[in-house]
């Protein structure tokens, strides 16, 4: 094994590993933020270091804070101890796991040699995150049957038959993809929408199978407990559900173990149905081929993206009020500076790369950036429906929810498999 093996093992693994970790901090900021816009209100803006309050994300670091320091309580009345910590262990690590063998960009290839862009190269593909997926909600039941909690129970048995009721349609839904695709590859299934139906239309998942990706989305929102399917702990019944007896850092791995699998789930929607890491009508060669131009482009437009954004925090970071020595105009005069200074070095970085090393290894590098870059705007739009959802629908009843699962989402999926089928089938 060579040093550049080596090299982009350990690239892979850490991707895979802090990416989904590091998004946790973006999601709650978005939840907060986008919770305070759909109701119409101003969301975190109090928490600062030393005036500098980063739009809200302050808060984030100041509710770390206080989970870590809170008392952490075990309830005497547990019996089974070592399994009431080990159920948020199972949640937080089956969450990061899942992301493992997602393709957050095309196949490099470096001097012949071909290296998948995952944390785990596996062939496995969707099978590997159907099996994880699954796994998860033990450790909501173990956390509900350890706590010894009448509630407790009750969001356990809640969770085993959402999943139950849900993971059917996901797993037809996914089965008609897969007749289109033809293989449970994720990398091989993002490169085929690579293409282009009719010669303009991007051959998304979304395009090719849109009832089939409504049904995974919906699934999808189930399995990951978000509103409005979150009857395993719905407050205005079970007070909490399967966490109501955890506190301190064993209840922050339930809250980080939601957020990385709300990542995860978007990052598989947008694998299956929206391009993966594809940038539409370019695919992988279209751009090496023209790796110069886009570079060029590139230094284009993001001076003007840069500037547009500066023009935006200039407008929205500012008291309502004519202050002199406004702190908050000060604050994203700061920003500015550092946006530019970012830019700049942006800029010099293209450019050194076009004079001196554009051309080859260093062109498929670079469109892999871009992929990379593409694929968590991607993921990160995702999962802001995932907030958009929260905050605008109600809660399902249970009977409601077991009812959409049952006799709206399976018959349809299985009438989308028989039409998929005839068509594929009418087509080849």
């Amino acid at each position: 094994m060579s040093q550049l093996d080596i090299l982009l093992i350990v690239l892979r693994v850490a991707f895979g590993a802090f990416v989904p970790l590091c998004f946790i901090a973006v999601l709650v900021w978005m939840e907060r933020r986008g919770a305070a816009f759909f109701q119409d209100r101003s969301g975190p803006n109090r928490a600062n270091i030393f005036g500098f309050r980063a739009a809200g994300l302050v808060q984030n670091l100041a509710d770390a804070v206080k989970l870590i320091t809170k008392e952490d309580i075990i309830p005497d009345h547990v019996k089974h101890k070592f399994y009431f910590v080990l159920a948020p262990v199972i949640v937080f690590t089956i969450a990061v796991i899942s992301f493992a063998a997602i393709p957050f960009a095309d196949a490099l290839v470096i001097n012949g040699k071909k290296y998948l862009m995952q944390a785990i190269p596996t062939d496995l593909g969707i099978l590997w995150f159907l099996a994880l997926a699954g796994f998860a909600v033990y450790g909501i039941i173990l956390a509900g049957w350890s706590s010894h909690n009448k509630y407790g129970v009750l969001g356990g048995l809640r969770a085993a038959a959402q999943v139950i009721s849900y993971e059917i349609p996901m797993g037809l839904a996914i089965i008609s993809a897969l007749v289109v695709y033809g293989t449970v590859n994720l990398t091989e299934i993002a490169q085929y929408q690579g293409q282009l139906l009719f010669g303009f239309i991007p051959m998304w998942g979304v395009v090719l199978q849109p009832l089939g990706a409504i049904i995974f989305i919906v699934a999808a929102f189930a399995e990951a407990n978000r509103t409005p399917f979150d009857l395993a702990e719905g407050e205005s019944e079970l007070v909490a559900g399967f966490h109501v007896e955890y506190s301190s850092m064993k209840f922050g791995m339930f809250f980080m173990g939601e957020y990385v699998a709300m990542f995860t789930s978007s990052a598989i929607i947008v694998t299956l149905y929206f391009g993966g890491y594809q940038i539409p009508w370019f695919s992988t060669e279209t751009l090496v081929n023209n790796a110069r131009a886009f570079t060029v482009l590139l230094m284009l437009l993001i001076p003007a993206f840069a500037w547009v954004f500066a023009l935006w925090m200039a407008k929205n970071n500012k008291s309502h009020y004519d202050r002199p020595n406004d702190p908050r105009v000060r604050e994203a005069q700061i920003y500015t500076k550092i946006l530019w200074g970012a830019v700049a070095a942006l800029e010099i970085v293209l450019f050194i790369y076009l004079i001196t090393v554009s051309g080859g290894v260093a062109d498929r590098i670079l469109v892999a950036l871009l992929q990379i870059v593409t694929f968590l705007v991607k993921t990160t739009l995702m999962c802001f429906v995932y907030v958009w959802v929260r905050w605008t629908l109600p809660r399902f009843r249970y009977d409601q929810l077991q009812k959409l699962g049952w006799q709206t989402l399976l018959p349809l999926s299985l009438l989308n498999i028989f039409v998929t089928s005839a068509i594929v089938v009418a087509l080849s």
